[in-house]
């Protein structure tokens, strides 16, 4: 008979849980079906490295395998418009992306801040010149990071606020680039890729800072990258590709499922 009881009490229990969890989901799928989503950015939100690119997006490159698209097509917004584009700066996303904002706008996502701050030079500097030349490059992107990359990102805050008032906003940052002491034995050498990955941290703990003081949420892809950077025997970064520049330097497919969109998802 106790027996019985105790397990008639934890099938009610288990039951309970179930139908709490339930209805927790239920509520979940409702807020985010009820959602109008704006995805703004550069080259790291429309997707360029992960391939399948939508022929109308053109030179902007916006993938169906990017986090923004991955995350509406699990979420089932109300609405969704994807604005990000390949080699944006931020007076690219305030003069062209943010046709889609309203007062209506509930969620937006944003990588900014990276094109401005030279990357592509940065990364060209180094693959092609000197180690000294590399880090001197390194130190200038940094320094434009100190004193003028602020002014612009807060242009683009103040711009996303402006049209979208009640909008949740997730800025996303960048991925450290090179796992030191990897399995790399030709390319870089370990003093750059040191110098590459401290210039990624500084630019995000900027625009983490200028998120934050604008009331936005700030979620870092570094643990997610962690472990498949370049160098790590299971990148989720192309190295460079001479092939294909464009790529190079920009998350594979499995860096936008495994590594933006676990991020986005968890400051949403």
């Amino acid at each position: 008979m106790r027996l019985s009881r105790f397990a008639a009490v934890s099938s009610s229990l288990l039951l309970g849980a179930v139908l709490a969890l339930t209805g927790v989901g239920a509520a979940q799928a409702a807020e985010t079906a009820a959602l109008d989503y704006v995805a703004l950015g550069d080259s790291y939100s429309s997707g360029v490295g992960s391939g399948s690119y939508d022929s109308a997006s053109g030179d902007c490159k916006r993938s169906t395998k990017a986090y923004p698209v991955l995350w509406k097509n699990a979420n089932a917004p109300s609405s969704f418009a994807f604005t990000a584009c390949s080699g944006a700066r931020t007076g690219d996303v305030t003069a062209n992306q943010l046709g889609p904002l309203s007062a209506a706008t509930d969620l937006v996502s944003v990588t900014i801040g990276g094109n401005d701050a030279g990357f592509a030079d940065v990364m060209t500097t180094c693959v092609l010149q000197s180690e000294a030349t590399c880090i001197s490059r390194v130190n200038q992107a940094k320094s434009y990071v100190d004193t003028t990359l602020p002014g612009k990102l807060d242009s683009v805050y103040t711009a996303i606020r402006n049209k979208a008032p009640a909008a949740h906003v997730v800025v996303l940052g960048y991925p450290r680039f090179y796992q030191l002491g990897g399995s790399c034995v030709a390319g870089l050498s370990e003093n750059e890729r040191t110098a590459i990955n401290g210039a990624s941290d500084y630019l995000n703990a900027a625009v983490a800072k200028r998120a934050a003081d604008h009331g936005y949420t700030f979620s870092s892809v570094v643990p997610a990258f962690t472990g498949h950077e370049i160098c790590s025997g299971s990148a989720w970064l192309h190295s460079v590709n001479w092939l294909n520049i464009g790529e190079s330097y920009h998350p594979t497919a499995a860096g936008q499922s495994g590594g933006y969109l676990p991020s986005f998802r968890n400051a949403v």
